[in-house]
């Protein structure tokens, strides 16, 4: 598992390349090892999960019968959500990436990607506790998730830019794949596991 020094060396690394410095690349380990090891920033963000499971928990609760219970099992399947909506949007970008005949940069946006997400995790799990222990200011806070959903979308813009070039069609489409399966295969996957509290 990569330390917490490597960690903040790789969060340099992409913050350098979302200001479209190339040299961030250098921080970022891109090899086959890397590619693997990448794969920690799950773990890395288990701690900033935990808590918007917490406040999904809660949710769930209210908006369910008061004999409704959500345990271990209920945990369990948010785990399994965030693991499939972690895969899937590679796995698309990757069949994309062979489609244009990109693989050779397939292995960046793996890496990049990956690590990406944890940042925003722990800045989504602040405003998710802040929602549970304000929830007079719900509405500041979704206007604020919503403007951390831009800032993704940013930052993996200027980063995917970086990665394949100036080919806007391309970024965007790999953009449109990060995003929208993870907001459709959650809310299929809450409904059919039965944890949806909408």
């Amino acid at each position: 598992m990569p330390s917490y020094h490597e960690v903040r060396l790789y969060l340099s690394g992409l913050w350098l390349l979302v200001k479209g410095d190339a040299q961030g690349f250098r921080l970022l380990d891109i090899s086959n090892r890397g590619i693997t090891r990448s794969f920690w920033a799950y773990l890395w963000c288990v701690p900033a999960m935990a808590v918007s499971w917490g406040w999904m928990r809660l949710s769930f609760l209210q908006a369910s019968p008061p004999e409704t219970r959500a345990g271990f099992p209920f945990f369990l399947r948010l785990a399994m959500i965030e693991a499939i909506n972690w895969i899937v949007p590679l796995i698309l970008i990757g069949a994309l990436c062979l489609l244009l005949g990109l693989a050779r940069k397939f292995p960046a946006i793996v890496v990049a990607m990956n690590w990406l997400s944890v940042p925003f995790a722990y800045v989504s799990a602040v405003l998710m506790l802040g929602v549970t222990l304000l929830p007079g200011a719900s509405h500041l806070f979704a206007v604020l998730e919503m403007a951390l959903l831009f800032a993704g979308v940013a930052c993996s813009s200027r980063i995917l830019r970086l990665i394949c070039g100036p080919e806007t069609l391309t970024v965007t489409a790999m953009v449109l794949l990060l995003f929208v399966p993870d907001w459709l295969l959650t809310v299929v996957l809450q409904q059919y596991l039965g944890i949806s509290f909408n």
